[in-house]
C-alpha cells in the first residue's frame, strides 16, 4: 500500500495534473486564492502574495483557450474572496433576519460576483496574447488596473481586499506616498511574474527585479519631503461599545448620549475630541438642546468635538449619514444647519441605501434595517475645520475608496479622520482588514489619521501609519495621545493614481511585438 502512494505521488510530481489538468488546476487555484487571507490583518503575513500570485500565473499561461483562462482566474478569484470577505456573512446572519441557508447563499453570491473580476482579468490577458512576444506576461499589471477600477467602479464599487493593501505595515508599503495602494499591487504582481519567469526558464537574472523593487521600497522613506512643523495636537478618541441590537431603539436615545458625555468628562482639556459614526443616535434637529448644551461646554473648555450624528434636511426630508463640529471653530459656535459638516458620499449598498427597495424591502428584514435610507453628500466636500486645524473627513466604508480620499485632500489638510462603526461584523477579520485599508491612506498622503469606532478598532496613527495609540476592541474606552503636525505632500497626493497607471503601462510596453507579425511568435 505504502509503494503504491508513493508511486502515486511520484507520477503526480511529474505530471503536474495540478497545472495541467482542468480539474486538478482549478482546485489548486481555488486553495491559492482562499490562502490570500493571511496575507491581510489580522494575520499580515503579505510575503505570501506573491508567492500565492505565481500559483495564479502558472496555472494560467498553461490556459488553452480565452475560457480556461478565465475559469482559473474565477477559481483563484472566488477562493480569495470566500475567506477574505467572509466577515460580511456575521452582519448578514445576525442582523439580516434570514434562515441559515438563505444568509449562506447571499454571501456565496457575494464573492462568485467579486470573482468575476479576476476572471475578467485572466480573459483579457489570454485575448491580449495575440498582440504580445515571448514576455506577455508584462501586460497583465496594466490589465488587472483595469479589473480593479471596475471593481471599485461598478454598482457603486467594492474595492475591498486590494493587493497593495496587504503590505500596509511592510517594507513594500514605503512606496505608498510615491505610487500609492494600486502602485504597490502593480509591484506585487511584477514581483509574481519574475516568480514565474524564473521558474519557466529557470534563468536567475529574474530575481534582480524583486530585489531592485525591495531596495527601492527599503530606501523610499529617505526621499520624503514630509517633516514635522513643530505643533502638536493633545486629542482623544472616544470609543462607547453601545451594543448593535439596541442601538437604534428610540428609548435609548439618552442614555446612549450620556454614556458618551461619561466617557468624554476628564478630557475636556484636549484640543481634539471625536466620537464615532452615529455615536449620537439622535435625529439632528432633535437634540438641538443637548447638542447647544454640549457646544457651549467646548465653548468654554477651549475644545473641538467632531461626532457622528444623523442629518435630516427638513426642506428635501432627505437624511445624512453626517459629522457635525461642535466647540471651538472659526466663524461661529454649532447651530442646526451650520455647514461645518460632512455628509457621507459613497454609501453603503443594504446597509444604508437599498436599490430596487420596492422590491427589496418587503422580502426580509435584511433589506429593511435602521438607518439604510441615505442620501448621498458631495463627493467633494470642504475640509473640517476644528480647532484651528484641517482636516479631511470621511465615514466608514468610505475609506476604501482612494480616490474619494485624494479628492477632498487639500494642501493645508493637517489630519485625515475616519469614523466607523463596526458593530455589524462582530469578531471577525473585518474591522481588522478595515483599520488596515484606513492606515494605508495615511502612508499615500503623508498625514496622521484619527480613527474612531463604536467598538473598535479605535486608535491614532502617524503620517507614516505607525500606531500611536489603539484601544482593544470591544471595550469602552478613550484613546488620548499627543499627534505631531507635519508638512509637505507625497508624490501620490499631487498626482494619484496616474504614476501607477504609467508604471503599469511602461511595464507593458517591452510585451509587444513592434514592427513583425503577429502569426510569428513565442508566447510565455
Amino acid at each position: 500500500m505504502f509503494q503504491g502512494i508513493s508511486a502515486w505521488f511520484a507520477h503526480v510530481l511529474q505530471t503536474k495534473p495540478f497545472l495541467t489538468q482542468p480539474n486538478w488546476r482549478n482546485s489548486l487555484m481555488f486553495v491559492a486564492g482562499a490562502a490570500m487571507v493571511f496575507a491581510y490583518a489580522p494575520f499580515q503575513q503579505g510575503w505570501l502574495v506573491p508567492l500565492l500570485l505565481t500559483v495564479w500565473l502558472l496555472g494560467l499561461i498553461r490556459s488553452q483557450t480565452g475560457k480556461q483562462a478565465a475559469v482559473t482566474s474565477y477559481f483563484f478569484g472566488f477562493g480569495w474572496f470566500a475567506t477574505g470577505v467572509s466577515w460580511v456573512f456575521v452582519s448578514i446572519d445576525q442582523f439580516g433576519g434570514l434562515p441559515l441557508i438563505f444568509s449562506i447563499l447571499l454571501m456565496l453570491l457575494l464573492c462568485l460576483y467579486l470573482a468575476l473580476f479576476p476572471a475578467f482579468a485572466g480573459w483579457l490577458w489570454f485575448r491580449s496574447r495575440k498582440f504580445t512576444s515571448g514576455l506577455s506576461l508584462l501586460v497583465l499589471p496594466f490589465i488587472w488596473l483595469v479589473t480593479e477600477f471596475l471593481r471599485g467602479w461598478f454598482l457603486t464599487g467594492f474595492p475591498w481586499l486590494s493587493l497593495g493593501y496587504s503590505q500596509t505595515t511592510l517594507t513594500l508599503g514605503n512606496l505608498a506616498p510615491f505610487i500609492g495602494e494600486i502602485g504597490i499591487s502593480v509591484v506585487l504582481i511584477v514581483i509574481a511574474i519574475s516568480l514565474t519567469m524564473l521558474i519557466l526558464r529557470k534563468r536567475f537574472e529574474w530575481l534582480f527585479i524583486p530585489v531592485v523593487i525591495f531596495s527601492l521600497a527599503w530606501f523610499a522613506p529617505r526621499w520624503s519631503n514630509i517633516e514635522p512643523t513643530g505643533e502638536t495636537l493633545q486629542v482623544a478618541l472616544v470609543q462607547g461599545n453601545v451594543q448593535q441590537d439596541v442601538k437604534w431603539n428610540p428609548a435609548q436615545q439618552w442614555p446612549n448620549l450620556q454614556a458618551y458625555l461619561a466617557l468624554t468628562e476628564g478630557f475636556y482639556d484636549h484640543d481634539l475630541i471625536i466620537w464615532p459614526e452615529s455615536a449620537i443616535t439622535y435625529i439632528e434637529p432633535l437634540a438641538q438642546h443637548h447638542l447647544a448644551a454640549l457646544d457651549q461646554r467646548l465653548v468654554a473648555e477651549g475644545s473641538t468635538l467632531i461626532s457622528g450624528i444623523i442629518d435630516l434636511d427638513r426642506r428635501t426630508d432627505a437624511f445624512y449619514n453626517s459629522m457635525i463640529v461642535m466647540g471651538e471653530q472659526s466663524g461661529s459656535s454649532w447651530f442646526y444647519g451650520h455647514d461645518n459638516r460632512y455628509q457621507k458620499h459613497h454609501l453603503l449598498p443594504i446597509g444604508e441605501f437599498v436599490p430596487f427597495e420596492s422590491i427589496l424591502r418587503p422580502l426580509a428584514p435584511l433589506f429593511n434595517l435602521p438607518m439604510s435610507s441615505f442620501s448621498r453628500g458631495a463627493s467633494v466636500q470642504p475640509n473640517l475645520d476644528a480647532n484651528g486645524v484641517s482636516i479631511a473627513a470621511n465615514i466608514c466604508f468610505e475609506v476604501a475608496f482612494s480616490r474619494q480620499i485624494r479628492a477632498n485632500f487639500q494642501q493645508d489638510t493637517q489630519l485625515l479622520l475616519t469614523i466607523s462603526n463596526d458593530s455589524w461584523f462582530g469578531d471577525s477579520h473585518g474591522p481588522h482588514q478595515h483599520l488596515e485599508i484606513a492606515r494605508m491612506r495615511a502612508r499615500e498622503l503623508g498625514r496622521p489619521l484619527l480613527r474612531a469606532t463604536n467598538n473598535g478598532i479605535t486608535g491614532v496613527f502617524d503620517e507614516h501609519g505607525n500606531t500611536l495609540v489603539r484601544l482593544p476592541q470591544f471595550t469602552a474606552g478613550v484613546a488620548s495621545t499627543h499627534v505631531v503636525l507635519v508638512s509637505g505632500t507625497t508624490l501620490f497626493a499631487r498626482f494619484g493614481e496616474i504614476l501607477a497607471w504609467l508604471l503599469a503601462f511602461a511595464i507593458a510596453l517591452p510585451s509587444f511585438r513592434w514592427g513583425t507579425s503577429w502569426k510569428t511568435r513565442n508566447r510565455a
